[in-house]
């Protein structure tokens, strides 16, 4: 799948911030196996180069002493709901903003994305909407709360309880796959990939926007 320079999410390089899953942990006891499996809730992260946002006074500008404001997102915080058909994951952040010229109150509104991935690239749902930061008159600084509600059908995000059983199996230590991670089986890690979920945040940037946060 394709992306417009304004839906690019670099997931490789993404830094996980919040979530409740996990591909579990393989250790030897009375068998080989996985002793947990991961759960519904989706990892939660804001990509490289969307994180933070800047304007210029001048359209096109990408001079330094053209800069108009600059705002970052922090603070991300998730909870996550799966006890339903639908898991629901509710991240807030914070965007805090400087201005270069301190006259006058202000608003300016940030366009910000929330994006449901699944298996790592494929967009599921995009939602954009807005933070407003207030600069009061005098201040150069103003700080804002945002918050994105991602939905994720609980059936799709559960894995299917025959590739549960071969990789949660205790294998003996003379069974022919006793060896084998049951995570490296083509079908077993297709079918983990199908069911991994991620929420992605981060400021709905332009090609413009992006580029100048790629090349600074």
């Amino acid at each position: 799948m394709k992306l417009r320079p304004s839906l690019i999410l670099p997931v490789a390089a993404f830094a996980v911030l919040t979530g409740c899953s996990s591909r579990g942990e393989i250790v030897v006891d009375e068998g080989v196996g996985i002793t947990a499996v991961r759960g519904a809730c989706p990892s939660v992260g804001i990509p490289d180069y969307t994180g933070d946002i800047t304007l210029f006074r001048t359209p096109g500008s990408t001079s330094a002493a053209d800069i108009d404001v600059v705002a970052a997102m922090t603070n991300v915080r998730t909870q996550c709901s799966d006890v339903g058909d639908q898991v629901v994951s509710t991240s807030t952040f914070n965007v805090l903003g400087r201005r270069s010229d301190t006259r006058g109150a202000r608003q300016v509104t940030l366009p910000y994305y929330v994006v449901v991935m699944r298996g790592g690239r494929t967009v599921v749902t995009k939602r954009v909407s807005n933070v407003v930061l207030n600069f009061a008159d005098g201040e150069a600084r103003a700080q804002a709360t945002g918050q994105g509600v991602a939905y994720i059908n609980r059936a799709e995000a559960t894995l299917p309880a025959d590739i549960r059983e071969r990789i949660t199996r205790k294998r003996q230590a003379g069974d022919p796959d006793a060896a084998v991670d049951p995570l490296s089986e083509p079908e077993v890690k297709a079918a983990v990939t199908r069911a991994n979920f991620e929420v992605l945040l981060g400021f709905n940037l332009d090609e413009r926007q992006l580029a100048y946060n790629v090349t600074r």
